[in-house]
């Protein structure tokens, strides 16, 4: 009996594993309609490549190193590893809590779960250089990214590394549940790194200091983009929970789907007022972002508050991510999708959040912590891109910008019908 109950968690566990993994996968879809509805018309093809080129990159980089890297082991060469059952049955046996221990399930499912983390990470990047960088510079800075730069940052945290071995993160009393820093933060810091080398998109900043806006083409595709989003970060934050095969765990789930849900939309509902207030209208761009800032801001811990504290906490990433936004702008560093304020300013947000409920966490070690994964993204990044500025260019021609990296990049339009023949 005790055997047919292991069995059957450990099927339950995979399961809901690989469930959540598949919503996070859905996320890079999210992304891809986010940035394409959000880029102008004539650089739609070459964001929608970009966004599914690098899922691939990353799946394929993290199979051959990057898992290695992060929790150690050679995943490539040797094959993934599953559980021992029989001492694992044993050793479940003689636990006096039952069932209700560690998580247990498929190494495969494991490895399924981190690469769409990965993926997510590089993703962010997509967003902020789009418009006006060479295709294949990107896709080779995604190959160390994900191989190489996040793998290193993540074995420091989740992977349970000291950093250069120098100290421990969790030591000191670091903590983020599912990836407001480790993912989110990382992704922005390379994305930012991209951006000062790359420079602003011509004509986004007038010589005088005025910023010219440059509208999205297609906000339905944006607005479909964000509810994609909304409903992977269920299972990117779900998942994280681990396991669901017991009463403990099943009720941490439920609560964290809660969290995610209220987190986003306070981060809605206080953003759109907020652009109210600024701009005296109902700025649907922001109210996008203010919803992604909720769900970036409650990543790092949704399972300790309430519900009204997901909710508050929500609402002051949608507060901030307006004034991030317009920070970056007035300091004319150009982000098309708004992904550094975003990702980087409200996964700070988010660790610095996690001790007001979480009392294994502390100030100074989200502090220590944060600026550790920054610093490390943010420099390696601005390495790797400086070498391909150096060797290749990671910038299309004034002409090319100009006429639209659809045709300079990938030969192709995605909405022809509408171009005027010349």
């Amino acid at each position: 009996m005790q055997e047919q109950i292991f069995h059957l968690q450990y099927a339950m566990d995979t399961f809901y594993f690989l469930v959540c993994g598949a919503l996070v996968m859905w996320m890079a879809a999210g992304f891809a309609m986010l940035e394409a509805g959000l880029v102008r018309s004539k650089n739609t093809t070459e964001i929608l490549t970009k966004n599914i080129a690098l899922y691939a990159v990353s799946c394929v980089m993290y199979l051959v190193c990057g898992y290695a890297i992060m929790y150690g082991g050679s995943i490539f060469l040797s094959g993934i590893q599953d559980v021992d059952v029989a001492t694992t049955l044993g050793d479940f046996a003689a636990r006096e809590d039952g069932f209700e221990g560690g998580a247990i399930y498929s190494g495969a499912s494991d490895f399924f779960f981190q690469v769409v983390f990965v993926a997510t990470a590089m993703s962010i990047v997509s967003g902020a250089v789009a418009e006006r960088m060479k295709l294949w510079a990107f896709l080779v800075f995604s190959v160390a990214m994900t191989g190489l730069i996040y793998p290193l940052e993540g074995s420091w945290t989740w992977g349970g590394n000291a950093v250069f071995g120098m100290y421990t993160l969790g030591d000191l009393g670091f903590s983020d549940f599912a990836g407001s820093g480790i993912v989110h933060m990382a992704g922005a810091a390379a994305a930012l790194a991209g951006v000062l080398l790359l420079g602003a998109r011509k004509g986004k900043y007038g010589a005088d200091g005025q910023v010219h806006p440059i509208p999205g083409c297609n906000l339905p595709l944006a607005t479909l983009g964000t509810f994609i989003l909304w409903l992977g970060w269920f299972g990117f934050n779900g998942g994280s929970v681990l396991k669901l095969g017991d009463i403990g765990n099943a009720n941490a789930v439920a609560m964290v789907f809660l969290n995610t849900n209220a987190a986003a939309a306070g981060g809605l509902v206080a953003a759109l007022i907020v652009a109210r207030m600024l701009f005296g209208k109902a700025d649907l761009t922001m109210a996008l972002n203010g919803a992604l800032a909720g769900l970036v801001a409650i990543t790092a811990e949704p399972s300790t508050p309430t519900a009204l504290q997901a909710t508050l906490f929500g609402g002051i990433g949608g507060v901030l991510v307006v004034f991030s936004i317009l920070f970056f702008d007035k300091m004319k560093i150009d982000d098309p999708v708004g992904a550094i304020s975003v990702h980087g300013v409200c996964g700070l947000l988010g660790l610095l959040l996690v001790p007001i409920t979480n009392d294994g966490s502390s100030f100074s070690g989200q502090l220590i912590g944060a600026a550790t994964i920054f610093v490390w993204v943010f420099v390696a990044s601005l390495i790797v891109w400086g070498v391909l500025k150096a060797v290749m260019g990671i910038r299309v021609s004034e002409e090319e910008e100009y006429e639209g990296v659809d045709i300079a990049e990938c030969g192709m339009e995605a909405y022809p019908e509408f171009i005027s023949a010349k």
